[in-house]
């Protein structure tokens, strides 16, 4: 019962004129940001934190929360319309969305990934609300070991999932844990790399970091590529029509995958590190496996479109579990709302939910109205928003950037702040040209000072033994954890192999059986054989037990 009083008070708490208007502005923003190609919710959320250091904690973090998965809804419509991804959570919904565009059935399309995400976050919400306090209560018991291993689990979790060269993504990570390091040393007191600069006493602000590796990079990065000069092919969408609206085969075919998207990607975007990208991939692969006809996937199949649209508004909704409970981002949009967090006054973590309830499950309570409004403004203000997209991003790349110098100005009023933000801008565009991952850059800079502080008071309780993290049964099964985590792919690539050469072995057992028996693979015989036939093959025999003995 305490979790339905709780969600009770949070809708109460929400329901206030001002939050609603601000709910509402951040699902119309989120949208916005959502239909840009090259934002996604990470810079979104980067650009936006400025404007919200006016308004109540609760407030504020609606509003953001709203941009963050409004953004999700948002980049479907590119993907389906024009064959590029908002964000790279909705690669996935290019497969099969843009070739239904192509059929004409860019509307059905549409609303069907409308409806599978409003089903995906509101399964998403109820899970949060379950999940969250049990989460607490048991990162509640956690000390200073369990907090730092906790943190580096989190980290390892991304690198290894960001695939490529893991090598630069734990580099990203290393190079956010370095930035961290400047202002005051909380042991000493005395000052770490800031170079006689009053302005680095405090430590480098999260805010102008976070808005020139998401915004300023993710355009420079866009401008390399030649976003500015590509011409879009662009599949108009009205609401009138009789084809803007999904038929009942639709929605029986796809009520399977958004109901299997919705879990799964809720759990793996509670893993931190894992994020609405793996999620909506896995997704993919899943459907596709588990589906009847796996040859339309790639080709327009719905089930295609929703069971990773429901995937990754699920994930979204994950990810909020370990930010609420533990004070961990889960992906690189909840780094930036711990940032936030942590301008207005709160920290997250065990104890968020129980000093401070309302500002919790307010969040928690918003995501069902926020869905409720997303599904509609999604439903009927698709050809507005789709119209967004049209822009070209000569005109709103240099808009951005504007933006992105007036936002970080706003924070502080410093320039420096400012010269910062440029810097890694450019520091953003160079990670994303040669593989690094700003991502693990940004959470490495989050988590950076709670790992320092958890370390440092192990070190303090332990008398400076790290057998402290062996002497605890929690400490013993998160290090357990990461030594999985890290044998994972060495693991997964011998599986692999073994798959392949088993796949091959197979195979070739099959062609040699066919060869025998005188039939074809694929079930088929050959015509009854005549004379000569007979006659060919007897000619042929000693050939054929050569190939057979090799």
């Amino acid at each position: 019962m305490d979790t339905f009083d709780n969600l009770a008070n949070g809708i109460v708490a929400v329901a206030t004129p001002m939050n609603l208007l601000l709910l509402l502005a951040g699902v119309m923003l989120g949208m916005i940001v959502g239909v840009m190609p090259g934002l996604g919710p990470s810079a979104g959320l980067a650009i936006l934190l400025p404007l919200t250091f006016t308004l109540d904690p609760t407030g504020a973090v609606v509003m953001l929360a709203a941009v963050y998965y409004g953004a999700m809804y948002g980049g479907t419509i590119t993907s389906v319309l024009i064959n590029t991804p908002g964000e790279s959570a909705t690669v996935a919904s290019t497969f099969d969305g843009y070739p239904l565009a192509k059929q004409g059935r860019a509307g059905p399309a549409l609303v069907m990934a409308a409806i599978g995400s409003f089903v995906a976050g509101t399964i998403g919400a109820v899970l949060i609300s379950v999940a969250s306090p049990m989460t607490a209560s048991l990162a509640a018991t956690f000390g200073p070991p369990e907090l730092f291993l906790v943190v580096i689990l989190g980290l390892l979790t991304l690198i290894v999932i960001i695939g490529g060269n893991r090598l630069l993504g734990a580099l990203s990570a290393l190079i956010g844990f370095a930035i961290a390091t400047v202002g005051i040393d909380i042991g000493t007191g005395q000052q770490r790399y800031t170079f006689g600069s009053v302005e680095l006493i405090n430590g480098i602000d999260f805010i102008p970091v976070a808005i020139g590796l998401f915004g300023v990079g993710e355009i420079l990065h866009t401008l390399w590529r030649g976003g500015h000069l590509e011409k879009l092919a662009y599949f108009n969408v009205s609401a009138r029509s009789r084809d803007f609206w999904p038929t009942g085969h639709d929605l029986r075919e796809s009520a399977g995958p958004i109901t299997r998207g919705s879990f799964l990607g809720f759990f793996v975007g509670a893993t931190p590190g894992a994020g609405a990208t793996v999620a909506s991939l896995m997704s993919y692969n899943l459907e596709r496996s588990v589906s009847k006809t796996p040859e339309k996937f790639g080709k327009g199949a719905m089930p295609g479109l929703t069971g990773p649209e429901a995937a990754n508004n699920a994930a979204s909704s994950g990810a909020m579990v370990p930010l609420l409970t533990l004070g961990i981002p889960g992906s690189a949009s909840t780094a930036v709302l711990i940032g936030g967090f942590m301008m207005w006054g709160l920290q997250p973590g065990p104890l968020l939910m129980t000093q401070n309830p309302e500002f919790a499950w307010g969040l928690i309570a918003s995501m069902f109205l926020g869905n409720i409004m997303l599904l509609l403004v999604n439903v009927f203000c698709i050809p507005a928003f789709a119209s967004i997209a049209r822009v070209p991003f000569r005109v709103l790349g240099p808009a951005i950037i504007v933006i992105c110098v007036l936002g970080t100005f706003t924070v502080n009023g410093s320039i420096v702040e400012v010269a910062i933000m440029l810097g890694c801008g450019l520091l953003g565009f160079f990670m994303r040209r040669f593989g690094f991952s700003p991502a693990a850059l940004v959470i490495a800079l989050v988590l950076g000072p709670m790992a320092e502080e958890s370390l440092r008071q192990t070190m303090i309780i332990s008398g400076g033994s790290f057998g402290i993290f062996l002497d605890r049964g929690t400490s013993r099964a998160l290090l357990v954890l990461m030594v999985l985590l890290l044998v994972l792919p060495l693991v997964t690539v011998l599986i692999k192999r073994a798959a392949a050469r088993g796949i091959a072995r197979y195979g070739a057992m099959r062609r040699r059986r066919a060869r025998r028996s005188g039939g074809l693979p694929g079930g088929e015989h050959t015509p009854p054989a005549t004379t000569d036939t007979v006659a060919d093959s007897t000619d042929r025999e000693p050939e054929t037990e050569r190939v057979d003995s090799t």
